[in-house]
């Protein structure tokens, strides 16, 4: 872990939408920005593009900071899926690797997958964990809480923007080893909210598998068949926020896809998605401000899938 870098603390703060997005296109290894007047509350989202070493930080939909990232070296690949913040240290240390420090640590695996300060040499170099500018990572774990939203994806080694690994983890929000279960011969959807009862909701929709997995808190609670009709290759992360007092679905802007940051959802990229009408009605119950989605076409299974047509299918209303 190397502190020596001068660029870890070469942070900077804006006042204005135009400026922070003029400063996240010219960061260099090690620098940051962060500007959360421009979203001053709503529910927190990250977001770590490995393909371009940087982490995004959304609120309420809207970003308001960034930072140069240091992700997994060759033989320690930082895995890719959608995680929830498990655990907050601000002094932990590695019980792995020589009691290395870990400043700000927030773990989003059981078996040592975090976000925290350290090393920032302008490529991959840590053992898995994402390492952040120190007083950026200051400033994150300030505003988060247990059960935040952090998706991971990309890929480092080849810069590709999707992957055919599995986005899932394969243990839980109580670091148990967990085996993928697909659904049965038949079977449409499966529903289990008993297995985590609280948190924000974080959905996966597979445009490969045509499958939809919703996890809380790591966990997944339910799985589903589904029709996705969307030929973008890239990734979409829509959230669940609040507007004028009321819940809205919204785009967050990725890297590449920035136009799309703040948009509402609208009809015409629902009609995309078609849904068990049982299933559908049970998500839709237990959706609250803070719930993701993300669109991929990554798999959320181990290997291809049997195709099931969608019987009684709805699509989701805005």
């Amino acid at each position: 872990m190397c502190w020596t870098n001068p660029g870890f603390a070469q942070g900077a703060k804006a006042t204005s939408p135009p400026e922070f997005a003029r400063r996240i296109e010219n960061l260099k290894p090690g620098q940051w920005v962060w500007a959360p007047t421009v979203a001053p509350s709503g529910p927190v989202l990250v977001y770590v593009d490995l393909s371009k070493q940087i982490a995004l930080v959304y609120r309420n939909g809207v970003r308001i900071a960034a930072a140069t990232v240091s992700s997994g070296k060759d033989g320690y690949a930082t895995p890719t899926g959608v995680f929830t913040i498990l655990q907050k240290d601000a002094k932990h240390r590695s019980s792995t690797y020589n009691n290395a420090p870990m400043p700000y640590q927030q773990r989003l695996t059981w078996d040592g997958v975090a976000l925290h300060a350290g090393g920032l040499p302008g490529y991959p170099e840590s053992h898995g964990c994402v390492h952040l500018p120190y007083e950026f990572a200051r400033e994150l774990f300030s505003i988060t809480k247990l059960g935040v939203t952090v998706v991971v994806q990309g890929d480092a080694a080849t810069h590709m923007r999707t992957s055919e690994n599995s986005l899932l983890t394969p243990f839980n929000n109580r670091g148990e080893a967990v085996e993928h279960q697909p659904l049965a011969g038949g079977e449409q959807y499966r529903w289990k909210p008993e297995l985590e009862r609280e948190g924000p909701l974080s959905i996966i929709v597979s445009k490969l598998d045509q499958r939809v997995v919703v996890l809380r808190n790591g966990t997944e609670i339910g799985r589903s068949i589904a029709e996705v009709n969307d030929d973008d290759p890239g990734s979409h992360v829509i959230t669940l926020v609040t507007q004028g007092g009321k819940p809205q679905w919204v785009f967050v802007g990725l890297p590449g896809h920035s136009d799309d940051e703040g948009r509402a959802v609208d009809e015409a990229v629902l009609n995309r998605l078609r849904l068990p009408r049982g299933f559908y009605e049970k998500v839709k119950a237990a959706l609250t401000p803070g719930a993701t989605i993300l669109i991929t076409d990554s798999r959320v299974g181990a290997e291809p899938l049997e195709h099931l047509t969608v019987i009684d299918a709805v699509r989701p209303a805005p």
